[in-house]
């Protein structure tokens, strides 16, 4: 989440002709995130969050958002629920922009996730995996690391900071898509699980929110995400995996959906893809975000360090074991 889009008061009547069920009193900009514009919406009893949709979400592409939200509520999986407005559409625009409203998931993110939360971040996964099964939508992931050309050949390397960076991309970029797997089983993934999109609630997982990546891929796929965003602790600026968080998130995976072989031996490559999926993401915010938006700007060189830890492991056995 973060803020591109400044709204005024004008627009919160904009905003309340188009839901006549609800009346919103206030707003206010939600810093945190990098893809879309977002404000927390007050009523008199109730939260919601809009979204103005920017950059890398293609209109045609939000309803299967939509869509996704509506129909993991129905199946009784905890996250937001896009609101209908008058007309019965989830989407309106506003600033010439397209926008929604969804509901607001009570809880919030925790900055470290301890073993009994990345177990419990499994089971959910398991269960959001098996709920979308029974989801028919489709959407081409256009994060997959086949589908990332465009955006690394978009990278400026001007910064200094970043010396010798784009020979080492281009080596690792070349090295997985060869090695990427073609089959394995696939379905409906969030696609984007960091810290701060997982809600808990005293110390309970509550939900998860941002489906604005969601997409048919691997299943473990997202697994690879999860461990580079949750299995990795920090002291001071170094990053280093912490293989007992990676062991608790697939035990609880596996306590309901169990992993084949053949997916557990793509876990490397699919981490390594992970990481230069969001390498490539955060180099290209780091050096094209405008300076006006509202944004906390993430730290390229994290996921450096991951994809360079990734490049010295192999086996599945090399991620549970120390």
């Amino acid at each position: 989440m973060a803020v591109y889009t400044n709204i005024n008061k004008k627009d919160l009547s904009v905003i309340n002709s188009k839901f006549k069920t609800h009346k919103f009193i206030s707003f206010k900009g939600i810093k945190q995130g990098i893809e879309n514009t977002n404000y927390l919406l007050k009523s008199k009893n109730e939260k919601f969050i809009l979204t103005i949709f920017e950059k890398r979400v293609l209109k045609k592409e939000i309803p299967f958002f939509m869509k996704l939200m509506d129909q993991l509520n129905n199946l009784n999986f905890n996250c937001p629920k896009p609101l209908r407005n008058s007309k019965g559409n989830y989407i309106f625009k506003l600033k010439n922009k397209t926008a929604c409203i969804v509901s607001f998931l009570k809880g919030k993110d925790k900055k470290t996730l301890n073993l009994k939360n990345c177990y419990d971040v499994g089971k959910m996964i398991a269960a959001m995996h098996s709920a979308t099964k029974k989801i028919k939508l489709y959407r081409k992931n256009s994060m997959g690391i086949k589908n990332l050309n465009s955006l690394f050949n978009s990278i400026k390397f001007k910064s200094k900071k970043f010396i010798n960076i784009e020979k080492f991309l281009k080596i690792n970029f070349i090295n997985i898509k060869k090695r990427w797997p073609k089959k394995l089983p696939n379905g409906i993934i969030h696609g984007d699980l960091f810290i701060d999109n997982i809600f808990f609630k005293n110390n309970k997982l509550s939900g998860v929110i941002d489906f604005y990546f969601a997409a048919n891929d691997f299943y473990m796929y997202e697994i690879a995400i999860c461990v580079n965003a949750l299995c990795f602790d920090k002291n001071k600026s170094k990053f280093s995996i912490n293989k007992n968080k990676v062991k608790n998130l697939i035990k609880g995976y596996e306590s309901i959906k169990k992993i084949s072989q053949k997916e557990k031996k793509s876990l490397n490559i699919l981490c390594r893809g992970a990481a230069m999926r969001y390498f490539l993401t955060r180099l290209y915010d780091y050096t094209n975000t405008p300076k006006t938006a509202l944004i906390k700007i993430k730290d390229p060189r994290e996921y450096y360090q991951k994809l360079v830890i990734h490049n010295n492991l192999k086996t599945y056995k090399d991620y549970l074991s120390k």
